[in-house]
This record gives structure tokens, sequence and C-alpha cells, in this order.
């Protein structure tokens, strides 16, 4: 499976606030890259196994590119080798 399109993805433009926590749930080795509303938190699937943190990078670039922002504005603050985890969104709004 390629990468997904952008139209693919839900428009999470809303997130971008500075300082907010985005709570996250991943699923690793998932057939395919999907983001999913479930709540208040959001249900990341990527296709990365989770070793050595590419799991983790791969829901990070998944969710910055459907917030239409740089991977590098979302430090991971909880959950690096858990499925529950806490993004905190460091750019300008």
């Amino acid at each position: 499976m390629g990468k997904p399109k952008k139209k693919d993805l839900p428009d999470l433009r809303h997130l971008r606030v500075p300082g907010a926590e985005i709570t996250v749930r991943a699923a690793p080795k998932a057939a395919r890259n999907a983001v999913v509303q479930a709540g208040e938190a959001l249900k990341i699937s990527v296709t990365a196994a989770p070793e050595n943190g590419k799991a983790t990078e791969a829901v990070r670039s998944l969710l910055a590119m459907a917030m239409g922002t740089a991977a590098s504005n979302l430090e991971l603050r909880r959950g690096a080798t858990s499925r529950g985890k806490v993004f905190v969104y460091t750019g300008s709004g």
C-alpha cells in the first residue's frame, strides 16, 4: 500500500492550537494507514511495525498530515512504547 492521500484523511486543522494535547490510540501493523475520530480520541492505524519507534513516527507523520502541519510540530508527551499516546502541538497555530 502506498502513502495515504491528503484527501483520504479527515481535516484535523482545528487541533492546531499551541499547547493542545491530542490523545491517540495507535494500531500498528494494520492493513492500511487511516485516521478515525473516536469520541475525544483519534484512532490512527499504521502499517509500520512497533519496533524501534517506527510505528510511533508513522503515527506522528500521519497525524501531522491530517492536521496540515509538519511532524516536527508534534511532540510525544506520553506513550512511547504503548498504544495510548498523547501528542502536544508545539506550532504557532
